[in-house]
């Protein structure tokens, strides 16, 4: 299952906008269904600081992210993306849960959810308490090596990319999602970038990159809990991504009510039982 097919394939339908909330209808809907299946994307963690890839119209607020291909094909690509990597590491795991992830660890505690699988790779659910969570996407505080599939801490490769250069560590950078930086007009062709100290593989976030596959076991264990489950819960996310979007279609076909709180335009909108508009923290604060 690709991270991502291309967006053009299944745009947000325009002929059935999605039924808009009224007070009180997101709580009689979770108070209703007790064995939510729970999507989870980027609009859960603005609220801690962690910026999101796409505006309300699902467009990309910059360049596409990096894909695996691209990653894996060149030496230049692994340059630029850890040197990024390295400015944007530092606020990236300051980064504390906020009140939505509270609201949805507290979901969890009362009963109320099946699984809860995130796109996020910042880990703040469990941060926050959520214990049942898959990490559809990964983990960014791993660290993956493409050769002898050993994982490590992303803390231990940061001190390293610090030794290793030392020059880069004033620089000045703008925060991206997922621990990425801006840093333009920079030539990338010094930073060293390390290996993989047991074999001398490259080294990878462990994460799925857009372009690359979710691992087979994984989706496997989210269509069993999405079997179980009574209804659909997305919460932060325009479901642009295929990886995330197919779980509502299957919902939909299923005869599942699929409730979304979003800021702006989903992928999903024609699936929609119940649309809430609003910050994720405020639409889920009674949950609190």
């Amino acid at each position: 299952m690709d991270r991502e097919k291309p967006d053009v394939t299944t745009p947000p339908s325009r002929r059935y906008p999605a039924p808009m909330s009224q007070p009180g209808d997101l709580q009689d809907f979770i108070g209703r269904h007790r064995r939510l299946f729970i999507l989870t994307g980027a609009g859960c963690s603005t609220g801690s600081g962690i910026p999101d890839y796409r505006d309300a119209e699902g467009q990309w607020k910059r360049a596409r992210p990096l894909t695996w291909q691209a990653f894996m094909g060149q030496e230049k690509t692994r340059q630029r993306y850890w040197a990024r990597s390295m400015a944007g590491w530092r606020r990236f795991r300051e980064a504390r849960p906020n009140a939505c992830h509270r609201a949805l660890a507290r979901l969890e505690a009362t009963g109320g959810s099946e699984l809860l699988v995130t796109q996020n790779v910042d880990r703040l659910h469990q941060a926050a308490g959520s214990a049942r969570v898959m990490d559809l996407h990964g983990r960014l505080e791993r660290v993956r090596c493409m050769g002898c599939e050993r994982r490590s801490d992303r803390d231990d490769l940061q001190a390293e990319l610090e030794r290793l250069n030392p020059g880069w560590l004033d620089l000045k950078a703008l925060q991206a999602p997922d621990g990425d930086a801006d840093l333009e007009g920079v030539d990338f062709s010094g930073f060293r970038a390390p290996f993989c100290s047991l074999c001398g593989g490259v080294l990878k976030p462990d994460v799925v990159f857009y372009g690359e596959n979710v691992p087979r076991p994984q989706v496997d264990e989210a269509w069993r809990h999405l079997a179980r489950a009574d209804a659909v819960l997305v919460v932060g996310s325009s479901l642009m991504v295929y990886s995330g979007f197919r779980f509502i279609e299957a919902a939909a076909r299923e005869g599942k009510p699929v409730a979304a709180i979003n800021l702006g335009r989903t992928r999903a909108e024609e699936f929609l039982t119940l649309k809430v508009e609003a910050p994720c923290e405020s639409a889920l604060a009674f949950l609190l």
